[in-house]
Order: structure tokens, then C-alpha cells, then sequence
């Protein structure tokens, strides 16, 4: 969607200022609001540092950058704007208020894609007159690197919003998919959350430490879980049988083990247990060194795989 060329963030935290870096480098203008004090210098420096990984990642247009306001309502920043991505604090509350108040100054068919990763669409919408303009654009953090956005209408949205925002999105770099039924963490935060259920799990009975769990997975099936998706390679994993011969040889195998897994509840116990293990992973490194670290190796590996996926 190259015609959609002005953008609103709202809300300029680390997901609402990563979103504005990837809008700008895609050539959109962004309008910008946030409450905080300091949302000028905190979304300029956030774009500072991550412009040169969206130029190193091949990101940035070449025709233009994007132009950057930044305005004290919401109201007053979705004027005007085709797109609007809203990144609030989640709690319904404060949701229904920004709703409420950029709703008349909306352009007629502008779209405005909810960041959410814990609230259900519905009751969002219970924060509009006129919900059909409105979905759910669930990223990951960080929006300028992770390429997945979760999208998810319903009986209320206008029948072309979907196909728009999909369009828009791919505009400006990212991987959509389609959530058909709302449940609650969508699609993506449900596999993470049984996967990191089962590793607290491992790590609260003994089986192993938190480090040995994070390094099964990055140094184990997370580097395959970055090519394909698990149903697609245990596709692979039976040879020319395919998924038919995989699930004939392994089903007595994955029963016995689901009908182990756990089911750990996060308490300050755990939680505990949790953060000291994070610590002696951590080792000396601060937050902000892990976080660089991480975006490192994100951009190693979309660098590494661009031209196998375009």
C-alpha cells in the first residue's frame, strides 16, 4: 500500500518507537504521541540506534525517509493519517480512552491496527462507535526486526481492512498471518507460552538448569524453528513418507511424552528460582548488552536467509 503514506503511533514505548523506526525507513511519515515527558528524545534516539541494522537489513527506501512529528493529543496526531498503529499500555481502560477520543478525527478509511498481545479484539471494540475500521496487528519485539504481525477481524470489521493491512504491512517489511478464532494470546504468545511452561517445568524438577534449557533450545530446534515451522519438518523428518510415515512412527513416542509434560504455575517461588538462573546465564553482561547481543544475531540470521525467502 505505497499510497498509504502518513502513519500515527500511539503510544512511543520500545514497541510503539520500534515501530516509528521501521515506518520511517519504510518512507512513511510518522505522527507520534505519547504521555511521557521525554517521548521526543526517547523515540529519536531509539530510530539512531536502529536505523543502521533497518540499513543493514535492506529496510530503509532509498526514494526517501520519512518525515517525524511528534504532537500532544492523539487526537490531533491521527489527523490526516491512513494508518495508524496503536500501542497503549494494555489495560482496557485506557484502550477504550484514546479510542474514544481519535474516533472523530479518524480519516473515513483510515485503519487503526491494535499492538495487544493480551487483550481480545472484542472487547476493545467495545471502545468505538463504529468498530469496522479496527483490528488487531500484534508484533513482536522487536517490530523492526521480528517480521510476524498477528491479524485478527471479526463480524464487525469492513470486509476490506484485512486485505489492506496485510498489504501495508508487507509494505514496510513484515511477515503476516491470519488468526481466524479469538483466543486469548492470539497465536504465537500460545506456542511460546507452552514451550517456556514445559522449561520451567524441566528446570523446577531438577531435569536440567535454566541455562542448559535456553541452550537446548537456541543451539537445538530453535535454529530449526527459524527455517520452518515444526509441522513442516517433521514433514521432513520421516524421509519420503512425509508426515504420514512421522506420525505411524512416533506416536507412541509424543503421547508418553505429552502425558508427562507439566503444569507449573508461575508463583514468587519459581519466579525466583527463575531470575537466579538468568543471572548465572547472564553472567556479567548488563540488560542492555544482552538486548544488543540479541538484535546481532536476529539481524545475522534475516540477513542470512533474506534472499531463500524473497
Amino acid at each position: 500500500m505505497s499510497d498509504i503514506t502518513k502513519t500515527a503511533v500511539l503510544g512511543a514505548g520500545v514497541i510503539g518507537a520500534s515501530w516509528t523506526a521501521l515506518f520511517l525507513a519504510a518512507g512513511k511519515d510518522v505522527n507520534v504521541f505519547d504521555v511521557s515527558l521525554t517521548t521526543r528524545e526517547d523515540v529519536e534516539g531509539y530510530v539512531a540506534k536502529a536505523w543502521p541494522t533497518l540499513i543493514e537489513l535492506g529496510l530503509v527506501t532509498e526514494e526517501r525517509r520519512g518525515s517525524l512529528t511528534f504532537f500532544d493529543s492523539a487526537g490531533e496526531a491521527v489527523r490526516g493519517c491512513g494508518f495508524v498503529q496503536e500501542n497503549v499500555p494494555e489495560q482496557i481502560e485506557l484502550k477504550h480512552e484514546i479510542f474514544s477520543e481519535i474516533e472523530p478525527n479518524l480519516e473515513p478509511e483510515a485503519i487503526v491496527c491494535s499492538s495487544a498481545s493480551g487483550l481480545m479484539v472484542q472487547e476493545m471494540q467495545a471502545g468505538w462507535k463504529n468498530p469496522s475500521r479496527f483490528i488487531l496487528g500484534h508484533p513482536f519485539n522487536p517490530p523492526h526486526l521480528i517480521p510476524l504481525v498477528e491479524l485478527l477481524a471479526n463480524e464487525k470489521t469492513d470486509e476490506d481492512v484485512l486485505e489492506i493491512a496485510e498489504a501495508f504491512y508487507r509494505d514496510v517489511g513484515k511477515v503476516t498471518i491470519r488468526v481466524n478464532k479469538e483466543v486469548p494470546g492470539h497465536v504465537a504468545n500460545r506456542l511460546q507460552a507452552a514451550l517456556w511452561r514445559e522449561a520451567i517445568h524441566l528446570v523446577n524438577e531438577g531435569v536440567a538448569s535454566v541455562e542448559d534449557v535456553d541452550t537446548a533450545i537456541w543451539s537445538g530446534p530453535g535454529l530449526r524453528w527459524a527455517a520452518m515451522g515444526p509441522t513442516m519438518l517433521f514433514h521432513l523428518g520421516a524421509g519420503k513418507g512425509g508426515i504420514d510415515t512421522f506420525c505411524e512412527r512416533y506416536t507412541q513416542s509424543f503421547n508418553r511424552w505429552w502425558d508427562d509434560l507439566g503444569d507449573p504455575r508461575l508463583n514468587p517461588d519459581i519466579a525466583s528460582k527463575l531470575a537466579r538462573g538468568a543471572r548465572e546465564e547472564a553472567g556479567n553482561a548488563t540488560i542492555e548488552e544482552l538486548s544488543a547481543t540479541r538484535d546481532v544475531l536476529i539481524t545475522a540470521m534475516l540477513k542470512s536467509t533474506k534472499s531463500l525467502r524473497s
